[in-house]
C-alpha cells in the first residue's frame, strides 16, 4: 500500500489547512462585523454558537460589540467568573445560557452577583 495514493485529498495538507485558516477568518470577521453592526447579538451567537464561533474566545467576541473594550470584557467576565479564553465551542449548555441571560439584561454587574451561585458549579 502506498501512502500518497491512500491520500484522497485534493493538495497538500498544509495549503488545505491554510486554506480552512483563511474561511474561518472571513467568516469570523463577517460574524464579528455583524455583530458590531447589531445584525445579530453576541447573546445569540453564544446560544447559536455557529462553526465560526467555535474556537473563538468569548473576549474576542465581547469585544466586538459595540461600545465594548477589553476592560468592560475583563470586568463583566469577572463577575461570573470565566476566563476570557474560554472559547465558545468548549461552553457548557448551562454556561452559554447564563452568559446570554446576562448579556441580555441591561444591568449586568447586579443579575452576575444574583447568578454566581448557579454558575459556580458550571464554570
Amino acid at each position: 500500500m502506498n501512502a500518497p495514493e491512500a491520500r484522497t485529498s485534493p493538495g497538500p495538507q498544509h495549503l488545505q489547512a491554510l486554506q480552512r485558516a483563511n474561511a474561518v477568518r472571513l467568516a469570523r470577521a463577517d460574524l464579528k462585523r455583524r455583530v458590531a453592526d447589531g445584525e445579530i447579538t453576541a447573546a445569540e451567537v453564544i446560544l447559536s454558537s455557529p462553526w465560526e464561533a467555535d474556537s473563538m474566545t468569548v473576549s474576542d467576541l465581547l469585544t466586538s460589540q459595540h461600545r465594548w473594550g477589553s476592560t468592560r470584557c475583563r470586568k463583566f467576565l469577572q463577575l461570573i467568573p470565566m476566563s476570557e479564553t474560554k472559547t465558545i465551542g468548549s461552553m457548557t449548555d448551562r454556561q452559554r445560557r447564563a452568559l446570554a441571560q446576562l448579556l441580555e439584561s441591561g444591568d449586568c454587574s447586579d443579575r452576575a452577583e444574583r447568578l454566581q451561585p448557579a454558575l459556580a458549579g458550571a464554570l
